[in-house]
């Protein structure tokens, strides 16, 4: 199985940079309540002196949603959201560990982190352009079909996991208590966005390490280098 981004993303963004997990064995029954107080930390104290908008990392996406068509304080990227409600609220409600530490992860770079369960995806999963009838599931049960164009997760059943790139995932493939193979992505566009994924994907891997006791596989991903592959439960 692999997760890639296509050419005309990678000619269209030149200057995305990417980093995708695999991790097998997670369970719902453990803590990870230190490391999301850490990493959430670090949003607070960012939040304290500049406001989610002024950070580089979101204008990149600001600027990246502009260029898309869609109007960025209708549509936010999936970290903007976060910080969003993280300085309103000065907290996040606890979902499932995993999607708690990489909501915590994603405060902390102010980046995007999609994640999904394996093993409701079918083949391989690309970022690309939509056709328009692929088919999105909201998370309250409702059926999608993405506008022509749009940039969106597909498998290959054409089911779109992610509509509008990084502004909303699908419910079909979200984390739930029975998972236990999930991909997890990062991406960013800003000037430092190479260095900065690289820094974030080793976090997760660190911390995913400590809480479940098993160890990532992980690619950053580049126009040169654009295909994570991983093996799963079910290839092996």
């Amino acid at each position: 199985m692999h997760f890639q981004h296509s050419d005309s993303i990678w000619r269209d963004f030149p200057e995305l940079a990417a980093g995708a997990l695999h991790v097998e064995g997670i369970r719902s029954d453990v803590s990870v309540a230190d490391a999301v107080e850490r990493f959430q930390a670090i949003a607070r104290d960012v939040l304290a002196t500049r406001a989610e908008g002024e950070l580089a990392e979101i204008q990149a996406w600001r600027r990246t949603f502009a260029r898309m068509g869609l109007k960025p304080t209708q549509y936010r990227c999936a970290s903007e959201a976060l910080l969003r409600r993280f300085r309103k609220e000065g907290d996040l409600p606890s979902i499932h560990p995993l999607i708690d530490l990489c909501n915590a992860v994603s405060l902390a770079f102010a980046m995007p982190i999609a994640v999904f369960d394996v093993s409701r995806i079918s083949g391989n999963l690309e970022v690309t352009r939509a056709g328009g009838d692929e088919v999105y599931a909201t998370f309250s049960g409702e059926t999608e079909h993405p506008e022509p164009d749009e940039v969106i997760f597909r498998d290959a059943e054409g089911r779109a996991h992610a509509r509008r790139w990084t502004n909303r995932q699908s419910g079909y493939s979200a984390i739930h208590p029975q998972t236990t193979s999930a991909l997890i992505v990062a991406e960013a566009l800003h000037e430092t966005a190479a260095a900065d994924v690289a820094e974030l994907v080793a976090a997760l891997e660190e911390a995913i390490a400590a809480a479940w006791h098993v160890r990532p596989t992980s690619m950053l991903l580049s126009r040169a280098a654009p295909r994570f592959a991983f093996a799963t439960h079910e290839s092996l």
